[in-house]
């Protein structure tokens, strides 16, 4: 117990002593302190739940602006895929529109689409595209490639297993 009252204290004392300065650096990233302080408290929870704060150290702020910047991309990433469905919308008339709810789901699972594409190797998320977004056959896909059709078919399959996991 006395151990869980150490970290807690120094999370407090690092939140305390860094978190306007982290706010006021992701100000100048955002442009707006709305996104500011929701990405700045991003940046402690993870600090707090991935268990980082022996990694702290004596310099903080490095950590700290490690993290933020990996949440402002996401934020920057998220708010492409948001503008991309809304301009799809705009192409419909509004009686075809979802409900708000279902565009929220809709908007979610982009999210989540767009990260598990991300996280995908280079090749892979290439082969993969390819494939479904473009409609190409594996072989297709290998020939334009240059690669072997076991080689697609070993990248599908791992494309495949990443978006069931999802």
């Amino acid at each position: 117990m006395a151990l869980l009252n150490v970290r807690w204290q120094q999370l407090h004392d690092v939140y305390r002593q860094h978190h306007d300065w982290l706010q006021g650096w992701l100000r100048k990233k955002t442009g707006n302190p709305w996104d500011a302080a929701d990405i700045a408290h991003d940046t402690f929870v993870r600090v707090m739940h991935k268990d980082k704060l022996a990694q702290l150290g004596a310099e903080p702020r490095a950590l700290l602006v490690h993290i933020a910047k990996g949440l402002v991309i996401d934020h920057w990433r998220h708010q492409q895929v948001e503008r991309a469905y809304q301009e799809t919308l705009a192409h419909l008339t509004p009686d075809l529109w979802p409900s708000a709810e279902e565009q929220h789901l809709i908007l979610e699972s982009l999210r989540q689409i767009d990260h598990l594409l991300q996280h995908m190797p280079a090749q892979t998320r290439a082969i993969f595209l390819l494939a479904q977004l473009d409609g190409l056959t594996y072989q297709q896909v290998a020939d334009q490639l240059a690669l072997s059709l076991i080689t697609v078919k070993r990248h599908m399959r791992k494309a495949y297993l990443a978006c069931l996991s999802l």
